[in-house]
């Protein structure tokens, strides 16, 4: 069995991850961190885990028993994973960080859109954990950076056009629909049932700090540059992702050759699922479950291709994919723990 560490388990991707490790058969979870829920019961903050989990979050400082764990995984927000993800990596455990601190191979992209980096030795030996693409680089990783939930579905969404060569570049237009869990457990106003429920709104337009993770994976996929416009929106509900990709394309291709073309790309991944020509995914289909949904179009009339995507943005877009790469990174079978169906309804 794999001892398996969770610090900053009880936000929602640490939640998450608890809750998956419950279902996996190689791993025993041996220590959960909290501050704010330190000395409390998991059952207490967590009542659905109360039969399946027995542990006590402890403080990141009184940790004693993540010395004893093979692997961590690292649930802290942005900016804070850095002061703990080194002592970390010099015990020789194994990371999967699912905040940004370590997604940027430049250290000057994360510090213009997040803040100073203060472990930036370790971000050349990080592996981008977005599974499909980076499995072989992920199989020998000691750190792994886990993708933003809108990178993962729009990533997925690109690679195969990009990697074939199917479209212009420079016409690539992202709109993005969030439920308000992507937001995080943390109170704040524009995260309050009022201020969400029968609304729509776009946030950080031209602005979203996962444009620049998002362009840095293209361009490494094209091999060249990649600059694309991004708006993201909150929608009134708990869970997932759906992404409208705009492009136009750059050579002759019908719909049926474009589905091909993802269908042949995607042909070994088990979380990867193509709507049938014609019909498009919803988070519905993939709520509560590891998978992303696509969907692709042509509309003739414009020669734009319409890529649609659906995730769990806590779970393909976050733990999911997190306990995805631990797999990966530790020789078990990809889809341990994580194989269940979605909800529905």
């Amino acid at each position: 069995m794999i001892k398996v560490a969770i610090i900053g388990a009880s936000g929602y991707t640490g939640l998450e991850l608890m809750r998956l490790s419950t279902q996996h058969t190689h791993i025993e979870l041996i220590a959960v961190s909290s501050e704010k829920f330190a000395e409390k019961k998991v059952g207490e903050v967590l009542p659905s885990l109360s039969s399946k989990i027995k542990l006590a979050f402890h403080s990141i400082t009184e940790g004693k028993d993540v010395k004893e764990a093979d692997f961590v995984f690292v649930a802290l927000p942005h900016r804070e994973a850095m002061s703990v993800v080194p002592q970390l990596i010099k015990q020789g455990k194994k990371v999967v960080d699912l905040s940004a601190d370590f997604r940027f191979r430049n250290p000057a992209i994360y510090e213009k859109w997040y803040q100073k980096h203060t472990a930036p030795e370790l971000l050349k030996d990080a592996v981008y954990g977005l599974s499909e693409l980076y499995r072989e680089k992920i199989k020998n990783a000691q750190l792994v950076a886990n993708p933003g939930c809108y990178p993962t579905a729009v990533l997925l969404s690109l690679a195969p056009v990009i990697k074939n060569k199917v479209i212009d570049l420079n016409t690539i237009i992202v709109d993005a629909k969030s439920g308000v869990s992507g937001a995080g457990r943390s109170v704040v106003l524009s995260s309050l049932y009022t201020e969400v429920n029968e609304g729509v709104k776009a946030y950080k337009v031209a602005q979203h700090q996962h444009t620049p993770e998002m362009e840095q994976e293209l361009s490494l996929i094209a091999q060249k540059d990649i600059t694309l416009s991004f708006t993201p929106h909150l929608i009134p509900m708990n869970r997932g992702i759906l992404s409208t990709i705009y492009t136009t394309l750059s050579v002759k291709i019908s719909e049926e050759e474009v589905y091909d073309l993802y269908k042949a790309f995607y042909q070994k991944d088990t979380f990867v699922r193509m709507c049938p020509l014609g019909t498009f995914p919803s988070t519905h289909q993939v709520k509560g479950s590891n998978y992303c949904d696509m969907g692709v179009t042509i509309d003739s009339r414009t020669n734009r291709l319409i890529i649609i995507s659906a995730i769990d943005n806590l779970l393909k877009g976050g733990s999911g994919q997190a306990m995805q790469n631990m797999n990966i990174m530790t020789g078990l079978s990809e889809d341990l723990g994580i194989n269940q169906p979605s909800l529905f309804p």
